[in-house]
C-alpha cells in the first residue's frame, strides 16, 4: 500500500466517522457542552483512530490493532457508564456505534473500501431509524414474528441442506427447486399480509398482485381466492387482483422469452399482448365498477401471514406434474412438446418458457416454440380461473372466469390471424 492509497483510505475512514457522528450529534444537539459522552467530533475521530491503528498494525503486528480496539472500547464504555449513571439513561447504542465507527475505520484501511462505506451507511440508517423501528416493533404480534422466523429458517437453514440436483430417473424432481417454490409461495402470502396491513384493502391487493405476478401468479391466485372464500364482501377487488397478477405473468413471459431469443418477440407480441390488454382492462373495470357498496367498504384481515401446509401441498403438486410431464416426453418423444407445454402450464409457465426459448435457438422452430409458450399461458390462465372457482366465491370465479375466457379468446384470435 503506497502513501497515496493510505491517504485515500484514511479519508474514507474519516468520512465514515463523520457520517455516524452527524447522526449522533444531531440527536444530542439539545444537550449542553460536557453533558454528552460523544458527538460529531468524537465519532469522526474514533473512525480515524481506527484507520490509523490499522495502518500502524499493518506495518508492525495485528496484535497492536486488537490492543488499540480494547483500549478504546474500555475508555469509551467507562465514560458512557458515567453519563448513564448521571442521567439514568441506560442505553448501550452509543457504545456500540463507537465500536462500529472504530472497526469500520480500521476496515477501510485493511479491507474493501466499498464494503466499509456500505457498512457506514447501514449503521447510520439504523441509528437514524430509532423511532420508526421501535414503533414498528410495538405493533408486531407473536404470530407475525413466528411466521418470519419460519420463512427465514426455510430459506437460510433448510434450503442449503437440500440437494440441488434431480433425484429421480427422469430428472424432474429437484428437492432444492421444489423447496424454493414453497418458499416463494409462502413469501407471496407474507408480502400480501404486510401489504394489506400497511396499505389497506385496495392498495394492498394491488401490491400483492404486482409482486406476486412477478414471482408466481399461481400462488398469488391461491392466496387471493382463499381470501375471497373467507371474506366474500371483498370478492370483486380480489378478483381484480387475480387478473392483475395474471397480466403481470403474461408480460413476464413475453419479456423472458424475447430476452432469450429476440426472434420470438414479433410472433408472441400479438397473442400475448392481446391477452395482457384484456386482463388489464378487465381488472381496471372491476375496480371502477365495485368502487362503491360492500366491496369498497370491505376490510380484509388476515389471521396468519401464510399457511405453510398449503404452500407445501402446492409445491408438491407442481413436482408431481413436472414428473408426469417428463414421463410423457420420455415415452412419446419430441412430438409431445405441445402436450408438455399444456401439462407444464397447469402449474407454472416459467420452466416451459425458458425451455422453449432456448430450444428455439438451435433445436426447434420458432413457430413450435411460440405455440408451446402460448398453450402454456392459456392453460395456466384456465387453471387459475378454475382454482378461483374451486377455492373462492362464485362471484370471484365468475369475474375471473369471464375475463380469462375473453383474454384467451383474444390471444387465440390474434395468433390465428398471424399465421
Amino acid at each position: 500500500m503506497n502513501d497515496l492509497d493510505l491517504l485515500r483510505r484514511l479519508a474514507v475512514a474519516l468520512a465514515i466517522g463523520l457520517l455516524i457522528g452527524l447522526e449522533r450529534g444531531w440527536r444530542q444537539r439539545e444537550e449542553a457542552e460536557g453533558e454528552r459522552t460523544a458527538g460529531l467530533r468524537t465519532y469522526t475521530l474514533t473512525a480515524l483512530l481506527g484507520g490509523v491503528s490499522a495502518a500502524l498494525s499493518n506495518g508492525t503486528s495485528g496484535v497492536f490493532l486488537g490492543f488499540a480496539f480494547m483500549a478504546f472500547a474500555f475508555g469509551f464504555t467507562a465514560f458512557a457508564w458515567l453519563e448513564a449513571r448521571a442521567e439514568r439513561n441506560f442505553s448501550v447504542t452509543g457504545v456500540v456505534a463507537g465500536m462500529l465507527a472504530f472497526a469500520l475505520g480500521a476496515y477501510a484501511v485493511l479491507g474493501h473500501l466499498q464494503i466499509a462505506i456500505a457498512g457506514g451507511v447501514i449503521v447510520t440508517v439504523i441509528l437514524a431509524l430509532k423511532r420508526p423501528l421501535h414503533s414498528w416493533l410495538r405493533t408486531l404480534t407473536w404470530v407475525e414474528i413466528r411466521a418470519a422466523l419460519i420463512l427465514l429458517t426455510m430459506t437460510f437453514l433448510a434450503l442449503p441442506l437440500l440437494p440441488d440436483r434431480p433425484v429421480d430417473p427422469w430428472g424432474a424432481i429437484n428437492p432444492a427447486e421444489i423447496w424454493l417454490l414453497a418458499i416463494i409461495i409462502a413469501g407471496i402470502s407474507f408480502i400480501g399480509y404486510i401489504a394489506l396491513r400497511v396499505a389497506g384493502t385496495r392498495a394492498g391487493i394491488a401490491v400483492l398482485a404486482l409482486a406476486g405476478g412477478l414471482a408466481s401468479s399461481t400462488a398469488t391466485t391461491l392466496t387471493l381466492a382463499r381470501l375471497a372464500r373467507d371474506q366474500p364482501k371483498a370478492s370483486p377487488v380480489l378478483a381484480a387482483g387475480i387478473l392483475l397478477s395474471g397480466s403481470v405473468m403474461v408480460a413476464r413471459v413475453l419479456i423472458v422469452a424475447s430476452a432469450l431469443n429476440v426472434a420470438l418477440l414479433a410472433p408472441l407480441l400479438a397473442p400475448l399482448g392481446s391477452g395482457l390488454l384484456v386482463l388489464l382492462v378487465s381488472a381496471g373495470l372491476i375496480f371502477v365498477r365495485y368502487r362503491g357498496g360492500d366491496a369498497a367498504s370491505a376490510t380484509l384481515t388476515l389471521t396468519t401471514p401464510f399457511d405453510l401446509g398449503t404452500a407445501l401441498k402446492l409445491a408438491s403438486l407442481i413436482a408431481v406434474i413436472s414428473l408426469l410431464a417428463k414421463w410423457v416426453v420420455a415415452n412419446v418423444g419430441e412430438t409431445a412438446l405441445t402436450v408438455l407445454a399444456a401439462l407444464s402450464g397447469i402449474a407454472d409457465v416459467d420452466a416451459i418458457t425458458l425451455s422453449m426459448a432456448r430450444l428455439s435457438r438451435d433445436g426447434i422452430t420458432v413457430t413450435t416454440a411460440v405455440e408451446g409458450i402460448a398453450v402454456a399461458v392459456a392453460v395456466n390462465t384456465l387453471v387459475k380461473a378454475g382454482m378461483t372457482f374451486g377455492l373462492g366465491t362464485r362471484q370471484t370465479g365468475l369475474l375471473v372466469g369471464i375475463a380469462s375466457a375473453l383474454a384467451i379468446g383474444a390471444g387465440t384470435a390474434a395468433f390465428l390471424l398471424g399465421l
